[in-house]
């Protein structure tokens, strides 16, 4: 019988296998949560040693009931549906998995860029009613010599660069703390401050966290800011964006065009206004997905769990002050 238990608060994909194998190795067993609710969470927690949660919310209450909890581990990289600084007072570690989908999310971009130029939702959704009529969609220009702001150039926001440039693009870039081989890489993107980003990009493309710093990051000065005939592209957290501004700029021309695969609530209503413009292409928080990446997001978080549970260090942790701590100055390895 295993000796420790982990509540797994929600999944996406068809069953937490991969992870039942790798916390079998350190005598561990999942603990499926019926639903995210946090009342149930509370309930169950009191049982877990850990926590693996995807975008169920890990609130104080749900920390504070786990009287055993070791770590909280997030399967992706934000971890902005955990109460961090709860967990951090609590001398709790809270994992995530850094750069699982670099070349998901960039290609999933790229097909928004590509969706927006060719007004190719637009045009499916006129042929299913109907017309045939190339007018539909003007003005439309192409790929090659357009300008692609980035806003944050992490692992991500580099892969994205460097796979628009395959299309010619001209990719600048606006990141207050940018990684030193961006620095360096010069031949990639050029570093631009974010007025000049949003001022003079074809095509601003959001690859930031969510912090209290970055929340609405784009509202109505900074769409107002951006040219008439620009479109916005959001793949990182929908809470950098200001919906109200966004549905206003759509409605009245202020930029010509979004793309969407994150949204604030994460889960729209079918009726949201949003949703029923012509010139915003909406997809479900699926840019992270592959078959590829998923399994590869299953066994590495995981696995940062499964360090913690036994007595060494994780791949990766969003607060490693707690590890100065003299509870865990007993593990073992290295930290990213």
């Amino acid at each position: 019988m295993a000796k420790k238990t982990v509540l797994v608060t929600d999944f996406t994909w068809p069953a937490p296998d991969i992870e039942a194998a790798v916390l079998a190795e350190v005598d561990a067993k999942l603990l499926l949560a019926p639903s995210s609710d946090e009342s149930d969470l509370i309930e169950l927690v009191t049982q877990a040693d850990a926590i693996l949660t995807c975008f169920a919310h890990v609130t104080e209450s749900v920390i504070r009931a786990g009287e055993k909890l070791q770590v909280v581990g997030r399967y992706g990289i934000g971890v902005d549906n955990i109460d961090v600084a709860t967990a951090t007072a609590l001398d709790i570690p809270v994992t995530y998995v850094p750069a699982y989908c670099v070349d998901e999310v960039a290609e999933h971009t790229l097909g928004f860029i590509l969706a927006l130029a060719r007004k190719i939702s637009l045009y499916d959704r006129a042929v299913r009613q109907g017309s045939w009529n190339l007018k539909d969609g003007l003005p439309m220009h192409r790929v090659r010599g357009r300008t692609l702001g980035l806003v944050g150039f992490g692992r991500i926001g580099q892969m994205v660069a460097e796979k628009a440039r395959g299309f010619s693009m001209n990719v600048v870039y606006y990141d207050p703390n940018p990684p030193l081989n961006a620095v360096m890489d010069t031949g990639l993107a050029s570093q631009v401050s974010l007025e000049k980003l949003i001022t003079e990009s074809d095509f601003v493309s959001l690859h930031a966290p969510l912090t209290e710093g970055t929340r609405t990051l784009v509202n109505a000065d900074f769409i107002h800011a951006m040219k008439s005939t620009a479109c916005l592209i959001n793949c990182a957290r929908g809470g950098l964006v200001d919906h109200d501004a966004l549905l206003t700029a759509l409605r009245e021309g202020g930029i010509a065009g979004a793309a969407l695969d994150v949204f604030d609530p994460e889960q729209l209503s079918p009726d949201h206004p949003l949703l029923q413009l012509n010139n915003l292409i909406a997809t479900p928080h699926v840019a992270f997905y592959s078959a590829e990446s998923v399994a590869e997001l299953q066994r590495r978080a995981s696995m940062n769990v499964a360090a913690i549970l036994a007595g060494r260090l994780p791949e990766a942790i969003i607060n490693p002050e707690v590890l100065e701590r003299p509870r865990w100055r007993h593990l073992t390895g290295s930290v990213e």
